[in-house]
């Protein structure tokens, strides 16, 4: 059988050679490919299946091995799963808890989480809630900075030496006023133990500037109940910049 010899091709990069053999079960030939390079390609015929090979840098041709993020790839040879993005590296498995959140999983959040919820609907149901408290062997005296950032309730267990100041904030280097937004409201509790002498809250701050509370009853405490543990509880407004509403009531509990 002859060859067939074309010359001259659509890119003008090389030739292109067909040639049959004496069994006519296989051709091969070399073509040039989009970026200038030659590529080998074997045709099997009989069965009809088309493999190639060796078909240069042309991502658009690749048909086996994995493909680089850089060309569009995942850069992995198998993906299981929620997959994340790993920079120009190739795609890495997620994990749930951390990288998204899965309803069996525990998930920690350490932004702002808002739940809107509609005109006509609440903005969360739930069986229960756990509350972080921090329970200290320390006694209430001198002024105490309440961070609302680490608990909701403050438990104090040794007996109150002296009356106290209550200054309440985000954090050592965030300002309640910076933490909440006008129109909203946080309410906290702090626990304080008295022994036979007693104390007790004489002074409410806020960013430590004093705000005076409306008391429940309409009057603010002047003593404090022996060997027993007050519970005072503040609900706090932020009606403007720095500007607060605060409604306090102590419980006794002996």
């Amino acid at each position: 059988m002859s060859n067939l010899k074309i010359q001259g091709n659509a890119n003008g990069a090389g030739t292109t050679t067909l040639q049959s053999g004496n069994t006519a079960s296989s051709v091969t030939f070399s073509l040039p490919i989009a970026d200038g390079t030659n590529g080998q390609a074997l045709i099997t015929d009989g069965s009809g299946v088309l493999s190639f090979s060796g078909i240069g840098t042309d991502a658009s041709l690749i048909t086996s091995g994995t493909l680089a993020v850089a060309r569009g790839g995942s850069g992995a040879a198998t993906l299981t799963g929620v997959l994340k993005g790993n920079g120009t590296s190739a795609f890495t498995a997620a994990t749930a808890g951390t990288d998204y959140v899965a309803p069996s999983t525990a998930t920690t959040f350490t932004a702002l989480q808002t739940f809107a919820g509609t005109s006509s609907n609440a903005d969360l149901k739930t069986s229960n809630i756990l509350e972080v408290s921090t329970v200290s062997a320390t006694a209430a005296t001198g002024t105490i900075n309440y961070d609302v950032t680490t608990q909701s309730v403050l438990y104090y267990t040794t007996n109150a030496s002296g009356n106290f100041t209550v200054n309440f904030r985000g954090s050592s280097g965030t300002s309640l006023d910076t933490l909440m937004s006008t129109g909203e409201s946080m309410s906290v509790t702090f626990l304080v133990t008295n022994g036979a002498t007693a104390y007790y809250n004489s002074v409410v701050q806020i960013d430590g500037s004093s705000v005076t509370p409306k008391w429940q009853g309409g009057s603010a405490p002047t003593s404090g109940t022996a060997s027993s543990i007050d519970a005072y509880t503040y609900v706090i407004f932020k009606t403007g910049s720095a500007t607060f509403t605060v409604l306090a009531s102590v419980t006794k509990f002996a």
